[in-house]
């Protein structure tokens, strides 16, 4: 049995801050209150004084590259990278090689992710124009959710049949997760460039082939779906400032049908950002402007968008160096996000209370995950220790991710993440990732 007694923390949950102690016992919070004295002998004291602790952050959109792709990165590599990050659950996506669009390629994954994962975990299923019946027997219980691709990106898995669209949101009651840009709009806005400059495409111009009219088509065309079949809908990294009229903050989030997520990336970059980070900062949707990116944070701030997110996404960095045409979108993020966050609350962008209803509580109120998410007694122990004034600069030498770099490079964070604790163990103090596999299988609160 391992017991541990954090000491003295700001513990962040549900719109509060206040000083006190978390028991934990074996996987679970047993016990908050004000002051807690250890039980036995063998209960580890962590004193937590001056930093806050909060909710493991779920993430619920990442591509871990496994199976197919291990060459960028792998459950384990990335998870324990997630794990240095302090975000303690995942949710991968099923665009890896193969596709994970039947039972039997989706439950492949699961097993991995049980013998390797340090985080918690759960895949999505892939919908395509053909699968409709296997996309129909995932089970909504161990299964987060449907992915479709409503514009190609990478693993082109473009689900384009508008029949079978309809039919896939008027069949299934589970969440569906949709990735929304135009394909006819990119297709034409590249072929203008391509034209212009041949392969070679200046970074600069991705925000204008992956443009916000074609965003703004897609989701719209996907919202209007949803509204006319009742299904329950998820926006994926939305970008633009035009979408966020496409949302509501007037209703509670456990009852919209329709739910936005923002990632890190669109929150921190701009297109001004390509002159020095170029391919590095390559992600499909684009990182767009300026105004874009205030319309973003503004819609967080009121509630119409309802997640942050990563959409972390490796690559090699050879790849990334390759001509626009040949160079794949995407970058890592998770080690990053959490910290990240942290940097803009110290800018006075956003309160803490608000990062923890981004990142842990309502990704768990979304995917209706048990027992996670929150810290309250009888509640998986998924927590993170996180230092405000603790500053350090990312390196090459303390990148985790298998592909071994980041966008954050060269960064000062002034917050750390000091301990992560997954499902009551351990598995991350001093800097260092210990090597306890703890991760379990998500279940959700569905029928």
């Amino acid at each position: 049995m391992s017991t541990f007694l954090i000491k003295n923390a700001k513990i962040v949950n549900e719109g509060d801050i206040f000083e006190g102690d978390v028991l934990v016992e074996n996987e679970f919070i047993k016990e908050i209150a004000d002051k807690i004295s250890p039980k036995s002998s063998e209960c580890i004291i962590i004193d937590a004084e001056g930093s806050y602790l909060i909710p493991g952050a779920i993430d619920d959109q990442v591509h871990f590259r496994e199976p197919g792709l291990t060459h960028k990165g792998n459950i384990a590599s990335e998870s324990r990278a997630a794990v240095a990050g302090g975000i303690t659950s995942f949710i991968e996506q099923p665009n890896t090689v193969p596709n994970a669009v039947t039972q039997e390629l989706l439950e492949q994954k699961y097993q991995i992710a049980a013998e390797t994962s340090f985080a918690n975990y759960s895949f999505m299923m892939g919908g395509t124009n053909d699968n409709l019946e296997e996309v129909l027997k995932t089970n909504p219980r161990n299964v987060a959710g449907i992915k479709l691709f409503l514009g190609s990106s990478t693993g082109n898995m473009l689900v384009d049949n508008q029949e079978v669209l309809e039919k896939i949101f008027s069949s299934t009651k589970m969440l569906i997760a949709v990735h929304c840009e135009d394909e006819a709009t990119i297709k034409a806005n590249f072929e203008k460039y391509k034209e212009e400059y041949g392969d070679d495409i200046p970074m600069k111009f991705h925000h204008l082939i992956r443009s916000a009219e074609a965003c703004y088509l897609s989701s719209s065309k996907a919202i209007e779906l949803a509204k006319k079949t009742g299904a329950r809908l998820h926006i994926f990294h939305l970008s633009t400032a035009k979408e966020m009229e496409l949302f509501t903050n007037k209703i509670p989030l456990e009852e919209k049908q329709i739910t936005a997520e923002a990632c890190v990336h669109h929150l921190w970059f701009t297109d001004a950002d390509y002159e020095t980070k170029g391919s590095l900062i390559k992600w499909n949707p684009a990182v767009k402007t300026q105004v874009d990116k205030d319309a973003l944070w503004e819609a967080l701030l009121d509630d119409r968008i309802d997640v942050i997110a990563t959409d972390h996404a490796p690559h090699t960095l050879e790849e990334k160096m390759n001509p626009y045409t040949s160079c794949p979108s995407g970058g890592p993020l998770v080690q990053h996000a959490v910290v990240a966050m942290f940097e803009a609350h110290l800018k006075g962008k956003i309160s803490v209370e608000k990062i923890v209803e981004k990142m842990c509580h309502n990704p768990a109120k979304i995917f209706k995950i048990e027992k996670r998410g929150f810290i309250k007694e009888g509640y998986y122990a998924d927590l993170a220790i996180v230092n405000s004034h603790l500053p350090w600069v990312v390196k090459k030498e303390n990148i985790l991710y298998h592909c071994g770099w980041s966008p954050f490079e060269g960064t000062n964070f002034k917050s750390r993440i000091t301990h992560t604790f997954v499902n009551g163990k351990l598995v991350y103090t001093n800097g260092k990732v210990k090597d306890v596999k703890a991760g379990q299988r998500l279940l959700f609160e569905r029928e």
